[in-house]
């Protein structure tokens, strides 16, 4: 267990100053601290790794053009693979909430706000997705925001560095969700998408389509241009390719502590 905490703390993942995103894992230890001490509760297990049942859209999905897939460069997390199990998975989709704004200003929102959707209704063909009003019930948020820009130091010459400014940001966490009104709880996670709003629409489109594949599960970039999970941006940017519906495939095929109810240990292990 501390091996693995020590491991989602350092787990990063970072891309070179062309990449069209950069993700960041982010993870909630403390809620398992908190619940490992409440009402003293024995000390509680991460799940055994398991495999989900496939979606019935993925299940049905068949390759006859044996384009491939790119899952050797998908890269799971300390607690696996980072799939969904429960569905529809749930979207969150920032809407404008100032009235004040100039007619303007509030068209810019409206286009965002459809190419989001627009994206999040073309991957609903591989996996069933339903936006939601509130953000709480939300699996997958997706903001109106600039990413930040985080500065790094190089240790040897003790200078900054400074990126560029990015179009999206996606980060995950993970938290303890309770099973209806019984004690039990699983091993659940949670994407929340910065999606820039100074982009045009064509690339605010393509910029949330590539940044959803990453919550879907796709945490890992596509060597190929044709692939809407390649590693930079492009001037004509891609459509969601049969390589990334069989990567995803794939990987919705591989063992997860995700999605797992955490087990109870007995006392003096």
């Amino acid at each position: 267990m501390r091996e693995i905490k020590r491991k989602l703390r350092r787990h990063r993942k970072s891309n070179g100053c062309r990449l069209l995103l950069i993700g960041m894992a982010i993870v909630l230890l403390t809620q398992l601290q908190q619940v490992q001490a409440q009402d003293n509760a024995l000390p509680a297990s991460l799940p055994a790794p398991q495999t989900h049942p496939l979606p019935l859209t993925l299940e049905q999905w068949q390759d006859t053009t044996g384009s491939g897939d790119y899952f050797s460069v998908v890269k799971p997390t300390p607690v696996g693979y980072l799939v969904w199990w429960q569905f529809p998975i749930k979207v969150y989709v920032q809407r404008s909430i100032d009235s004040t704004e100039s007619p303007s200003s509030l068209q810019r929102f409206q286009n965002w706000v459809d190419a989001v959707v627009k994206a999040v209704q073309e991957w609903s063909a591989y996996l069933p997705l339903a936006i939601v009003k509130q953000r709480e019930d939300a699996d997958i948020a997706f903001l109106r925001s600039r990413p930040p820009i985080e500065a790094t130091i190089n240790r040897e010459t003790g200078q900054f560095n400074i990126p560029r400014a990015r179009a999206a940001q996606t980060r995950y966490e993970f938290y303890l969700r309770p099973v209806g009104k019984t004690t039990e709880q699983i091993l659940a996670h949670r994407f929340t998408i910065q999606l820039s709003p100074d982009q045009t629409v064509d690339y605010t489109l393509a910029t949330a389509r590539h940044e959803l594949g990453h919550a879907l599960g796709i945490w890992g970039h596509s060597p190929q241009q044709t692939d809407t999970m390649y590693f930079s941006q492009v001037r004509r940017p891609p459509q969601i390719s049969t390589r990334d519906i069989n990567t995803l495939k794939r990987i919705y095929e591989q063992p997860t502590r995700v999605g797992w109810p955490l087990t109870a240990q007995p006392r003096g292990e």
